[in-house]
């Protein structure tokens, strides 16, 4: 055997011994199973009903807290030309979200914080929620959850309207 096959085999073999150390040294990754999404956290029930906003609502908005009662008022004779709230066909209500030509239906919404919140379906209290802030009855006060929203669209005040065709009660 000529010396440089004797060469090339040696060199051959070398490769080979140290292709196999390199398996042995770095195993190749073995991938974990994809992990299971954590299961969704349980839906909290509003403590709020659906029909009990469903209704014709007089509407006004204030930025200032001290501006609340005046915008109440306000809101009161908004009732000419009401907000209607229908119940929606998979148990909501029908209202607008912030920047929204179009009708949605949204739901209502417990937390574990004990807040109410009006949204699209999805955790309580996303970014285009309305925090529930006050409702007894007669007045339904929202404050959207998003802080540019709320920048632009003040505290939302609903002033429950009396059946159509009832007269004004004096104050």
């Amino acid at each position: 055997m000529s010396a440089s096959l004797r060469y090339f085999r040696c060199a051959g073999v070398l490769a080979l011994l140290l292709a196999l150390c390199a398996c042995t040294t770095n195993p190749p990754a073995i991938e974990a199973p994809p992990m299971a999404a954590p299961p969704a956290a349980p839906e909290i029930p509003a403590s709020i009903r659906p029909e009990e906003i469903v209704g014709r609502w007089g509407y006004g908005a204030y930025h200032n807290d001290t501006d609340r009662a005046r915008t109440e008022a306000a809101a009161r004779s908004q009732c000419g030309q009401p907000v209607i709230i229908n119940r929606g066909p998979n148990g909501g209500v029908l209202m607008y979200l912030a920047d929204s030509a179009q009708l949605r239906e949204l739901n209502l919404k417990g937390s574990p914080s004990s807040k109410n919140y009006i949204g699209p379906p999805g955790p309580a209290g996303g970014m285009e929620d309305r925090e529930i802030v006050s409702f007894d009855g007669r007045a339904l006060v929202l404050r959207w959850v998003n802080p540019e929203v709320a920048a632009r669209y003040g505290t939302g005040v609903y002033v429950r309207c009396g059946p159509e065709g009832m007269a004004r009660r004096p104050h």
